[in-house]
């Protein structure tokens, strides 16, 4: 007994054509997802299943940028194309070339025509920094209140006297008027015979200016060394009174003079007076050309009515 079809004839022709078409055009949509390599299909690559991994692209390294090859020397050098006037205002790096080529022509070849150009270009050359000099000259004495430090730090034999009294008034001012508020600290060590010889300049210095100096012994008072950083002797040291300020003052032996100079200067900075661009600076030089800030408080002097 055979079993009956379970398909049978599409009775309406047009409806079972439109029926057989949606199912065709759906089996084959399915046969391509399922013809397409799926997840399952694409599992067993990689480096545990011995295959190599895809090789890394090359990366280029970056290349030096082209060094600029030099201009060929010009070595052929002649004042034949050059006026006088010309060569006189020709900017001064061009003419130190043209000086420099030629002395080297002349230098290699010297013929007479070589070494006249070349001494030509030199006595120009020497008027120029002659015409320099002159002006120079005219400026600084038309404009002595800017330029010239006569009146300040004067080289003349009674300039330098009067310039030496004044800066002596000065340093002993500055150390009496800081004797009740400052000592020194003088570092001495056992068997120091520069500490002796040091000594005796400052038993000068006490019975002139009444200060207190107070001897410390490094090897007794190591924590007095440590503390202002002292390891060699003698050494001098400025202390102010009630504050935790010092300055070092010399090493070694000095002079009387040398130490009421730096001791003045010592004073003066810790008081606020200078500062480091002006520490040799003395009172009566202020605002002077010896005043290195003094020219930020003064008009631009390029900016005047000056006449050329």
């Amino acid at each position: 007994m055979h079993a009956r079809s379970s398909i049978r004839p599409c009775r309406s022709g047009s409806l079972c054509c439109a029926l057989v078409l949606v199912a065709a055009l759906a089996w084959g949509d399915d046969r391509v997802a399922i013809d397409a390599p799926g997840f399952y299909d694409q599992s067993k690559h990689g480096w545990f299943w011995y295959e190599d991994p895809p090789a890394e692209p090359e990366v280029k390294q970056p290349q030096d940028p082209p060094v600029a090859t030099a201009r060929p020397v010009e070595r052929n050098v002649s004042l034949a194309n050059y006026s006088t006037e010309e060569l006189w205002t020709l900017y001064p790096d061009d003419f130190q070339q043209l000086l420099n080529g030629l002395q080297k022509k002349a230098v290699q070849y010297p013929t007479e025509q070589n070494i006249l150009e070349y001494l030509s270009i030199q006595d120009i050359a020497r008027r120029k920094a002659l015409a320099y000099a002159n002006a120079t000259q005219y400026v600084t004495q038309k404009r002595a209140d800017l330029f010239t430090l006569n009146q300040v730090y004067p080289v003349s034999t009674p300039g330098v006297a009067a310039r030496v009294r004044l800066q002596q008034d000065e340093i002993s001012r500055t150390i009496d008027a800081a004797r009740s508020d400052h000592a020194l600290l003088f570092f001495i060590a056992p068997g120091c015979g520069f500490c002796t010889q040091q000594a005796e300049i400052l038993a000068h210095f006490v019975d002139r200016h009444g200060w207190q100096v107070r001897p410390v012994d490094i090897s007794t008072q190591p924590d007095l060394a440590l503390r202002f950083k002292v390891s060699v002797t003698p050494t001098l040291l400025l202390i102010r009174q009630d504050r935790q300020e010092s300055m070092a003052i010399a090493t070694g032996v000095v002079t009387l003079p040398e130490i009421e100079r730096k001791l003045a200067q010592a004073i003066r900075f810790l008081r606020g007076d200078t500062g480091p661009d002006s520490f040799t600076t003395y009172e009566f030089q202020r605002g002077s050309a010896l005043d290195p800030a003094a020219i930020l408080n003064t008009p631009a002097p390029w900016k005047g009515s000056a006449t050329p």
